[in-house]
């Protein structure tokens, strides 16, 4: 990352109160001191000015080794808005258009069919009415799901596939999303939300439209011009340290170790552009700093602003919400009032999420309990990085909009 992360601005000169900042530090503190979280990293800007950064507890419990300002965190579904701007800068280069069949690129996709009824092992399907198009990836309309999920008979499918909270053995990214494609659709393209591997799509999309490999398209396009130099699939050893260890909620409450930190030190052989990024705080900031300026950082071009004011509106047809249009997510948050663009989820209607925020405000969380958002209104960032598995677990994400937006006193 270039330069040190620190904060850079006396909060009140951006329109922060300290003394109410400091509420976002007591109260997740709890979380470490009752062993609810093993650490977490929290970032706070206006303006483009860093106005509250914190750190507090370990990023290995084993080693007590502390979370620090430069600690690596699994970002898991945070990484489908970097695939997701990605695509879209192929889309500027006129590469393709929203509305073009997936089948286009990946022919896999050109006979796909839509569950009726009947159990996973004989299920009825029927051929799709309307193709899966790049716009359906983007915004998680396709009919794909999670394997995780254990909502339908389609993401039972899933898994009996392989396709649990991992990829079949012995397959790249190109033949992966070919064996996606031979499982049938929850619903037909289009006609409701569903979050899924849509964005792991996306990433073989650009594979092909580019003529390159995932992760050197994100390095060139995204990493490079953004100097987010801890940002990859995969860290090297040097870094093996500063890699924070996961996490999930045992019986009590208290995290309790998933797994160690080698994994991360391999070339992933499927690089997952919905969920398989390693990032830092620092790293991050700089990712939501382009998009807060409309596609620019550091007199670097990333996207048009109005590239990245289309992608975060609402695309769900008629403005639905989540919850109108949507199939359960995951996560602690309410979906009222929160919409879809193309990469983000999209605040429309502040009143009905039950939560202080802006209408505009874009975002998006990852498994492991991270989150961000960027409130174009107020000129807001927010970075929030820890490793504890499900996100759901706790009340985070809506504990720290609270928290910071009542620190606004301009």
């Amino acid at each position: 990352m270039g330069g040190e992360l620190k904060v850079t601005c006396d909060p009140a000169d951006v329109g922060f109160d300290a003394e109410r900042l400091r509420r976002i530090d007591a109260h997740f503190a709890a979380y470490v001191d009752d062993g609810r979280l093993p650490g977490w990293l929290a970032l706070v800007s206006r303006h483009g000015e860093i106005a509250h950064l914190s750190a507090c507890g370990s990023r290995d419990l084993a080693s007590g080794a502390p979370v620090e300002t430069d600690t690596l965190f699994r970002i898991y579904s945070m990484s489908k808005p970097v695939t997701s701007v990605a695509a879209m800068t192929l889309y500027e280069e006129g590469a393709f258009e929203l509305t073009d069949p997936v089948a286009r690129f990946i022919p896999s996709f050109g006979d796909m069919r839509v569950y009726e009824q009947g159990p996973a092992a004989q299920p009825t399907t029927r051929p799709a009415a309307e193709p899966v198009r790049i716009w359906h990836l983007l915004t998680h309309t396709a009919g794909l799901v999670y394997g995780f999920q254990h909502v339908s008979v389609v993401d039972e499918m899933y898994r009996d596939a392989g396709f649990d909270r991992g990829t079949p053995r012995g397959l790249d990214l190109a033949g992966t999303v070919d064996r996606l494609a031979e499982l049938p659709l929850l619903f037909e393209p289009g006609s409701q939300w569903n979050y899924s591997v849509a964005t792991d799509v996306l990433g073989r999309l650009i594979e092909v439209v580019s003529g390159q490999p995932l992760d050197r398209f994100l390095q060139e396009r995204i990493f490079d011009p953004l100097e987010m130099t801890d940002t990859g699939f995969f860290i090297d050893a040097a870094d093996a340290d500063r890699m924070a260890s996961l996490y999930t909620a045992g019986t009590d409450g208290r995290a309790v170790p998933l797994d160690t930190r080698d994994a991360a030190l391999r070339r992933p052989r499927v690089p997952a552009g919905g969920a398989g990024l390693i990032s830092s705080a620092g790293d991050y900031h700089r990712f939501t700093q382009m998009l807060r300026r409309g596609g620019e950082l550091d007199g670097v071009r990333v996207l048009s602003p109005r590239t990245v004011a289309y992608m975060t509106r609402n695309h769900l047809p008629g403005g639905a919400d989540l919850e109108e249009f949507g199939r359960p997510v995951f996560a602690e948050v309410s979906y009222g009032g929160v919409g879809f663009g193309l990469g983000f989820a999209v605040v429309q209607d502040a009143a009905k999420t039950r939560t202080l925020s802006s209408e505009g405000e874009f975002n998006w969380g990852g498994a492991a309990s991270t989150v961000f958002w960027v409130d174009p209104v107020e000129q807001v960032t927010a970075v929030f990085l820890t490793q504890l598995l499900p996100s759901s677990t706790h009340p985070i994400r809506t504990r720290l909009r609270q928290l910071v937006n009542q620190a606004l006193v301009d």
